[in-house]
């Protein structure tokens, strides 16, 4: 259950700027008697009202932070202070926002997809956060481009199509071909395919497209390419000498996952991590749906791994 929380993110949302990145954050409060401080991350092509419901969730055993990724909720992107959103520079900057939020304080990180990798890309970089964290919880994360399991033509389709369009020119032509009307038409079209609309009532189809179109239209496309690019080609099971984390990982796969292939994240976790405690659910979606009830997202936190928020 989640703490006692007036239903609008913007009460809990505040401003941030980080090397000169304007941004935004959510700040859940504690509740009484939990002193776990949780970093949340979410994943690409999201934001802070996304992912609301799950950090409320999370928010039951302790205070949560979750942060806007540079290009990602509407945030300044990398792009606009001369760098790329590499691996390596949004570690930096998770490290950068960790040491002004956290300092001597302990915590624990949550993170979701691409939001986990960044994570470990930070921990393997900086031992002395690692230090400070309980463990890290990955909700349907990866560490390797080999954990997708897709077939070799998509693969392809998503390598070459994320490998063009994170450059500067063709995602501001992409900027005009993608605007509401033409997400509107897609996801209109696919209704009855695509993961994020199937089984939705008109009206929760409806509600699912506008916010589609919002996100759409506040993410950085070249950001969205560039990072989508980066999970195709990352290996973090070899990462200049400075892999290993010693830190214990909780993940947790959905059984039949359409993306990740489950016992190669769990190898690759294993590489990394000092000990890997697989979590396996079954659900009928890879991630939340966009607009997700809190019933929707309980399982995203399975009993196990809510014991462990629950510890002292």
């Amino acid at each position: 259950m989640s703490t006692d929380l007036a239903n609008n993110p913007v009460d809990y949302i505040v401003p941030i700027n980080i090397n000169g990145l304007k941004g935004r954050m959510l700040k859940l409060p504690a509740p009484k008697g939990r002193s776990r401080e949780i970093l949340f991350l979410y994943g690409s092509h999201s934001s802070l009202e996304r992912m609301f419901t799950l950090a409320e969730e999370l928010n039951a055993y302790g205070a949560v932070t979750m942060p806007d990724w540079p290009g990602f909720g509407g945030m300044d992107s990398l792009f606009k202070v001369g760098a790329k959103p590499t691996i390596d520079n949004m570690a930096d900057y998770l490290a950068t926002f960790v040491k002004m939020s956290y300092r001597r304080r302990r915590f624990t990180i949550v993170g979701m997809s691409y939001g986990f990798a960044v994570a470990t890309r930070m921990l393997q970089k900086y031992p002395e956060i690692a230090a400070k964290v309980d463990f890290i919880a990955s909700v349907v994360g990866f560490a390797h481009k080999d954990d997708f399991h897709v077939n070799k033509r998509t693969l392809i389709a998503f390598k070459v199509g994320t490998g063009v369009l994170k450059h500067r020119i063709p995602s501001m032509i992409a900027r005009v071909v993608i605007n509401g009307l033409t997400v509107d038409a897609t996801y209109s079209l696919m209704a009855n395919r695509h993961s994020k609309m199937k089984g939705a009532s008109r009206e929760e189809r409806r509600t699912r497209i506008e916010f589609e179109k919002i996100l759409w239209r506040i993410n950085d496309l070249r950001t969205y390419f560039y990072t989508g690019s980066t999970m195709f080609t990352i290996d973090l099971c070899n990462s200049e000498g400075n892999a290993q984390v010693k830190v214990p990982v909780y993940h947790v796969a959905v059984n039949n996952d359409q993306f990740f292939n489950n016992q190669l994240v769990e190898q690759h976790l294993a590489v990394i991590y000092s000990k890997v405690n697989m979590l396996h659910v079954t659900l009928t979606a890879h991630m939340p749906t966009i607009v997700a009830t809190a019933a929707e997202v309980a399982p995203f936190i399975p009993k196990e791994l809510r014991k462990a928020l629950a510890a002292k």
